[in-house]
């Protein structure tokens, strides 16, 4: 099986992320923006580990993720390697335009980052 290259959705503006509710079970699907980073998707959670779609994720990480119309299963993680995370602070700063004055906004700085790994079908 090859790979989702996910490259070809850099672009986008928003994905569509689906967590299965931690108390219901129900899906829901929030928009949110992400970039994509050496080959993984990855959102950031500006209320932190209190998100709804966060504490959903941390009960079942298996989520969905709708890119441009195409949907793929993924696993969630809290991102742990802090050389990646700068690495994708920085691409969220710059791809969303966030910054104050010379420097990155406080979002940009301090919300959680969560990657995500396409499960390949």
């Amino acid at each position: 099986m090859t790979p989702v290259d996910l490259s070809q959705f850099a672009d986008e503006e928003y994905c569509y992320l689906a967590t299965r509710g931690r108390i219901t079970g129900k899906p829901h699907e929030i928009e949110i923006w992400f970039v994509v980073h050496n080959g993984a998707l990855y959102l950031m959670s500006g209320g932190m580990d209190k998100s709804d779609w966060v504490k959903n994720l941390l009960k079942d990480p298996n989520v969905a993720i709708r890119i441009a119309g195409q949907t793929f299963n993924a696993t969630a993680a809290l991102l742990e390697d802090k050389t990646i995370e700068r690495e994708v602070r920085m691409k969220m700063t710059i791809k969303y335009n966030e910054w104050e004055g010379n420097d990155p906004s406080e979002w940009a700085r301090t919300a959680l980052a969560v990657g995500f790994e396409i499960k390949e079908n």
